[in-house]
């Protein structure tokens, strides 16, 4: 199969499980909203940013190291070495995740009330910690099978998971509710615990055999410490650029509810309005982006090789037909939900905010999931201090937002700055792949892809 077909049909498999996934973990999320309410659901995503911030100080930026170098190995059939970059990457991710996760277990009550200002999230940041570590096998994992373009067997364990998560859930609510107890936000964290660990377990089943299958021997592992070396030359600035945009964005989260306070709502109201907008809203926007990030994945690699092949034409090709198509999909989601919003808020929902929030965000789409490819290009051509300094410019937009306009404006200073956030971010990402690879931005038609495709 040749790289180009390798990537479409990657693509389309994680596409696929992605949409799969994602249309179960919407109707999920309308469950939770009804289950456990709107307050509830707002207190559930008050620990996503300590989770978001955690793996991204461990394993986002090894995991992503790992599918670059070990693809490098294949290519020169050296699969020894691809196996044992993957075994010191992975190894080194485990155990610093696990001193992390450690480190959240014994202090949740002081994050809890300093970080994120509502106690009632320790118990959640408790369970959340010891998920941590399995998040971090399961990542690490899924990067040597996209490295070997076997992108089914991460898609089977990524429906794996969000399958066992609901299941969890909603066995813990019918429990409580057998119990004559209120359910509560624990049973939404008590389903990422068990979802992650049957998916790891799941993951590291099916490397054994494809190991197996290799008759390669994993141990001992080669020079560790050069591979390791080499892992750090992409991890280092790939954790600092995703650490640097994450704790801005969990301050980001966390000041929300506090700045909507100021502008007049109570503790309460304050977080039903924060979970409509991220429990609710925001899902719908993002679910159309299980498709830019399929691509996101299959790229990186691919840019990576053609550049180290020197291949120019090719890249320019994969990126204007990338931007082409993400245009394609911003603008259609736009427009459904700029129309369908209202209706899809007060359908799924039962809810006029989410509604409201949905019509107002439909404006992002073209942006945001254009954003996600361009970042990925970037990064894959080893621009990771320019993807760092305008993600940061971007979420210092939307800071500024949260902090002196959420005060006046409410929740929609908040959405005014995302959409401005984002505008940045892409004129920017645009302005520095045109000056490493000049290209033509023109409307999306087939003859284009049509030509792309037979290209060699």
């Amino acid at each position: 199969m040749r790289p180009k077909q390798q990537i479409l049909w990657g693509t389309f498999i994680l596409t696929a499980a992605g949409f799969l996934s994602r249309l179960m973990g919407f109707f999920y999320k309308i469950f939770l909203s009804h289950a456990i309410g709107a307050q509830e659901l707002g207190i559930y995503q008050l620990v996503f940013p300590i989770q978001a911030l955690s793996l991204s100080l461990t394993v986002s930026g090894m995991s992503t190291a790992i599918s670059r170098f070990a693809a490098g190995k294949s290519a020169i059939h050296d699969q020894k070495g691809a196996h044992d970059l993957f075994l010191a990457g992975t190894g080194f991710s485990f155990l610093f995740t696990s001193l992390i996760a450690w480190f959240i277990h014994q202090n949740a009550d002081m994050i809890a009330s300093l970080f994120l200002q509502d106690p009632r999230t320790a118990s959640l940041l408790r369970i959340v910690a010891w998920a941590l570590p399995l998040a971090a096998l399961h990542a690490c994992v899924n990067a040597y099978f996209y490295s070997q373009k076997r992108t089914s067997l991460p898609a089977l364990g990524q429906l794996l998971e969000q399958v066992v998560r609901i299941s969890t859930a909603c066995l813990a609510y019918l429990y409580l509710l057998s119990l004559g107890v209120t359910p509560s936000a624990w049973i939404a964290v008590i389903g990422i615990f068990t979802g992650e660990l049957f998916s790891v377990i799941f993951a590291l089943f099916i490397f054994m055999l494809h190991h197996r299958k290799e008759q390669i021997s994993l141990f001992p592992v080669r020079t560790p410490l050069t591979h390791l070396g080499n892992l750090f030359t992409m991890y280092l600035p790939l954790t600092a650029n995703r650490l640097i945009t994450t704790f801005l964005t969990s301050i980001e989260s966390i000041l929300i509810p506090s700045r909507l306070i100021l502008h007049g709502y109570s503790r309460a109201e304050s977080l039903s309005i924060y979970g409509t907008l991220t429990g609710m809203a925001l899902p719908l926007i993002l679910f159309p982006n299980a498709i830019t990030n399929s691509v996101c994945v299959m790229l990186l690699p691919s840019i990576a090789q053609l550049q180290a092949l020197e291949q120019n034409k090719k890249i320019r090709q994969a990126v204007e037909i990338t931007i082409q198509c993400c245009l394609l999909l911003g603008f259609s989601c736009t427009g459904f939900f700029a129309v369908f919003g209202s209706f899809l808020g007060r359908f799924l929902f039962h809810s006029s905010n989410a509604g409201l929030f949905i019509r107002t965000l439909a404006f992002v789409c073209p942006f945001l999931y254009l954003n996600a490819a361009l970042n990925t290009i970037l990064n894959g051509l080893g621009k990771t201090g320019i993807c760092l300094f305008h993600s940061i410019l971007g979420i210092s937009l939307r800071l500024f937002c949260v902090i002196w306009v959420i005060p006046h404006q409410g929740i929609h200073g908040y959405l005014w700055g995302v959409l401005a956030g984002e505008v940045l971010i892409t004129l920017l990402h645009l302005t520095a792949l045109n000056r490493l690879i000049t290209f033509d931005i023109h409307l999306f038609s087939p003859r284009t892809l049509y030509h792309y495709l037979r290209s060699r």
